[in-house]
């Protein structure tokens, strides 16, 4: 049988790759890279060495957690903050994949459906979403959101 995949392999090593000379590029800490297709499958994780040993769960988590609301979790930490309960009501719904936090970005196609998400955690959370919209961007895909969050993006790059 040969099913149809909306993030072959090959361009998912191409995110974690980029996303990871973006975190060597500006010094972040050691990062773990998850990369899920649209049903929430993953289709390849790694983390650098020195890596603590939850951020691989996180990442996926983060990725998970944007995929499942659709959309970023730059904007789930935002739409929540003041929302404790339903935060802990997914938290639970979600068997604890749910990681509300910067680092969970949308990937698009050309036609702006999402086809899958990456998540990264190592290092503060807005430089994780800045490295995987760069590893998304690298690959030739269109992330969600766009951009990284003002204030990290126009102070260290």
């Amino acid at each position: 049988m040969n099913l149809k995949v909306d993030i072959p392999l090959a361009s998912a090593d191409k995110i974690i790759a980029a996303a990871m000379k973006a975190g060597r590029k500006h010094k972040m800490l050691p990062l773990a890279v998850a990369v899920l297709d649209a049903g929430g499958n993953v289709v390849a994780v790694k983390r650098e060495d020195g890596c603590g040993i939850m951020r691989t769960d996180v990442a996926i988590g983060k990725a998970w957690g944007a995929l499942a609301m659709g959309i970023p979790t730059r904007l789930l930490r935002d739409r929540l903050a003041d929302r404790v309960g339903f935060q802990a009501a997914l938290g639970a719904v979600s068997d604890g994949r749910f990681v509300p936090v910067p680092g969970g970005v949308l990937i698009l196609d050309a036609d702006g459906k999402t086809i899958g998400s990456v998540g990264i955690s190592g290092d503060t959370s807005d430089k994780d979403e800045y490295a995987a919209i760069a590893g998304i961007k690298a690959a030739g895909l269109v992330s969600n959101p766009a951009e990284p969050a003002p204030k990290w993006a126009e102070s260290k790059l």
